[in-house]
């Protein structure tokens, strides 16, 4: 029987860095997370020690790949937004509220359905738990940062309190998180991930934007 990460006719073949996630994602099943080392998955994928580290700054990266690259995708989203904007369209707080929440959106619009990151789905098994909050963390920092940044450019809109804005920040960034959370965790009855990160920051953008 060949080997799941060869090439089949008619099929692209698959990335290095896709064939270390799914490696990882056997791995980490058959013998937990904290079981599996990084030369392990490399060895799983058949590539080098430092192919890996070519994409992966540490074996918890893995865990993440799909937020990450939600994250980068908001950067992008909130950067494009702030460049196109008008002066009169951002200048108050609930204008740029308005800006933030439509990007979440977006972002989460352009998530495929079928990637439903395994490290949350089957954290039981996989025991993921404790490093998803540890790790978990350091993205919601990244989310957070990203808002605040957003919202304070150039300026913050006058009369608005930066404790606020960094609240806004936090609340937005843990609804959506809480969003995320039970789309993963829906199974059969998972929708669109966009339906359930708007059902879940809807009540904070307009409370703030009020």
């Amino acid at each position: 029987m060949g080997s799941k990460y060869s090439a089949s006719v008619g099929r692209p073949k698959l990335s290095s860095k896709q064939i270390l996630e799914d490696a990882a994602a056997e791995l980490f099943l058959e013998q937990t997370y904290t079981g599996t080392t990084i030369d392990q998955v490399a060895r799983r994928a058949g590539v080098s020690r430092n192919t890996f580290f070519n994409y992966f700054g540490s074996k918890s990266d893995l865990l993440w790949v799909d937020v990450d690259t939600a994250l980068d995708a908001l950067d992008t989203a909130l950067a494009s937004a702030a460049s196109t904007a008008t002066a009169a369209s951002v200048a108050t707080f609930a204008a740029r509220i308005d800006t933030v929440c439509a990007a979440l959106a977006a972002v989460a619009h352009q998530h495929p359905h079928s990637r439903v990151p395994l490290g949350f789905t089957q954290r039981e098994i996989m025991g993921t738990s404790a490093e998803l909050q540890a790790s978990g963390l350091i993205r919601m920092s990244r989310a957070m940062s990203l808002i605040e940044r957003s919202i304070g450019t150039p300026t913050v809109p006058s009369g608005t309190d930066p404790l606020v804005v960094r609240s806004f920040a936090a609340a937005v960034v843990a609804a959506a998180a809480a969003g995320a959370m039970h789309w993963a965790s829906a199974g059969v009855a998972r929708g669109e991930l966009s339906d359930d990160i708007e059902r879940a920051i809807r009540p904070v953008c307009s409370g703030f934007g009020a």
